[in-house]
């Protein structure tokens, strides 16, 4: 291809703005980009010099997306504008889609990064044809007329009742009519007379006789079907005549897609329901101890998990666990793994025996790509001891009065549905003592990633715990995601952050 392509790239992270780059060059274009992140550094690169493309992740620290659609429609330049984001739900994506912005990739995803840049590149030279044949067709007819033929989009010429003096290809090849068979037919012979947005007889001679308004309406095809058009009008002089120009597109797969994000935003409100369903309405209450668990999902379908498991002889169980992926079928995996959980801790005391039998049942479910790691707690309260079980999940961590952390509940086994024989050890028991504090948690918060790219980390974690430890444990749980959305620069959570806090009294 070797096409030159001038971008601006609207991005915090220099690395994902190379990313994105590497993408295009992969892709043939030879690119020439500027990396920006406030407004008015947007204002000046338009004011610049010329581009062809915007790239823009969706929140920035100080400026984002919907910001940057609106300086850009208001400097009158037609550039097309797509949002690669990791961080946003479907809603707001349809939402920024209707607000001008041509196309929505997920981060991490960019296999048809190419693809969309070409179409939107097409779409924008054939805007742009359409507005200089409109601005000059009083000087050259002949050379618009062969700008349309060549158009995406349908363009028709009518007089002022209406009836088509011209129609080019595109039109032919979405209604289905030949060019001379419309001729001197109105223009209501290509829009659906049930459609109930538009009265054919009153609003038609309306539309043609209105200038630059964009109305949504069925088309009707010459074999009877309909389809969403996008139509708008002008008027132009041509030897002396007023004219009225239409400019008609297929719409259609933009409605799809729009439809297929509100399917996906309706299955993604089911689970959430699913999810709130499984997580515990309140702590277990234990004299001697204060207990809370949180979740603060990264998108409307996390994947993280926290219960509490009533077991034998008054003992209580804690798990915290992390399904790998998002969505309905983790949701569903990860209630049927809180199940037997559930049943199997009323008939066991040992950790590594429950997390063993668990594996078991749930490996037909599982596999190397779809995983769970967790981490099961068993704690006796009146001896103030502990053991436990980890499969796969980061340490859970014992931190004594002053802030040293005592003992590290390790791994001591993979995640579930790895290998689905797998026996899982129960650990020595763990001596509590008042001023203990034991924290359960997902790696969405050592993990958690600053705009320099360095990481929250287990000593951040510990030190914020123990600085805080006069508070009950509900509210360190809830400073703890603060200062973690502090840390990234209240950028979207690029994980779920899940623990459970338990206060030796």
């Amino acid at each position: 291809m070797n096409q030159e392509l001038r971008v601006i790239i609207i991005e915090d992270s220099e690395f994902d703005a190379v990313v994105m780059a590497n993408v295009l060059e992969q892709g043939g274009y030879v690119l020439d980009f500027e990396r920006i992140e406030t407004a008015e550094e947007l204002k000046k690169a338009l004011s610049d010099r010329s581009w062809d493309l915007i790239l823009s992740d969706y929140n920035l620290p100080d400026f984002n997306a919907p910001q940057a659609l609106r300086i850009l429609q208001e400097s009158k330049l037609d550039l097309p504008f797509i949002i690669i984001s990791g961080g946003i739900g479907e809603d707001v994506a349809v939402a920024a889609m209707k607000s001008g912005a041509h196309d929505y990739l997920m981060k991490g995803q960019l296999a048809r990064l190419v693809v969309a840049v070409e179409r939107e590149l097409g779409d924008a030279a054939t805007r742009k044809a359409r507005k200089q044949a409109e601005e000059e067709l009083k000087e050259n007819e002949l050379r618009y007329r062969l700008l349309w033929e060549n158009s995406n989009d349908g363009v028709v010429l009518m007089n002022d009742s209406g009836e088509i003096l011209f129609a080019n290809p595109a039109v032919t090849q979405m209604f289905g009519y030949d060019s001379e068979v419309l001729l001197g037919s109105n223009l209501a012979r290509l829009i659906d007379h049930s459609d109930d947005s538009l009265e054919t007889e009153e609003t038609v001679p309306s539309l043609i006789h209105s200038e630059q308004q964009l109305k949504e309406v069925k088309g009707r095809r010459k074999d009877g079907t309909t389809f969403p058009v996008e139509i708008s009008c002008s008027f132009m002089d041509m030897h002396g005549h007023r004219l009225r120009a239409a400019f008609l597109r297929d719409i259609t797969q933009r409605k799809e897609t729009e439809r297929e994000l509100e399917v996906h935003e309706e299955r993604l409100e089911a689970v959430r329901e699913i999810q709130q369903w499984m997580f515990p309405k309140v702590p277990p209450s234990v004299g001697g101890y204060d207990i809370a668990g949180v979740s603060f999902p990264a998108d409307a379908a996390g994947g993280d998990h926290f219960d509490y498991l009533p077991m034998k002889a008054g003992h209580i169980g804690f798990v915290v666990a992390d399904v790998t992926g998002h969505g309905i079928g983790p949701a569903l995996l990860m209630s049927e793994a809180r199940a037997y959980l559930r049943l199997l801790a009323l008939n066991r005391d040992s950790t590594g025996e429950i997390l063993t039998r668990a594996n078991e049942v749930l490996s037909d479910d599982l596999n190397f790509e779809r995983y769970i790691t967790m981490v099961l707690v068993c704690l006796e309260p009146e001896k103030h001891q502990l053991t436990f079980s980890n499969a796969g999940h980061p340490a859970g961590l014992v931190i004594d009065a002053s802030g040293k952390v005592k003992t590290r509940l390790k791994r001591n086994g993979v995640p579930l549905g790895i290998r689905a024989k797998t026996t899982y050890p129960t650990s020595e028991k763990v001596d509590l003592t008042s001023g203990d504090l034991i924290f359960l948690y997902t790696d969405g918060f050592d993990e958690a990633m600053a705009e320099d790219e360095s990481f929250f980390g287990v000593e951040r974690m510990v030190d914020l715990i123990h600085q805080k430890r006069s508070l009950p444990s509900r509210d360190i749980l809830q400073e703890l995601f603060r200062l973690v959305d502090e840390f990234t620069g209240h950028q979207p959570q690029s994980d779920d952050l899940t623990g459970i806090l338990i206060k030796v009294l």
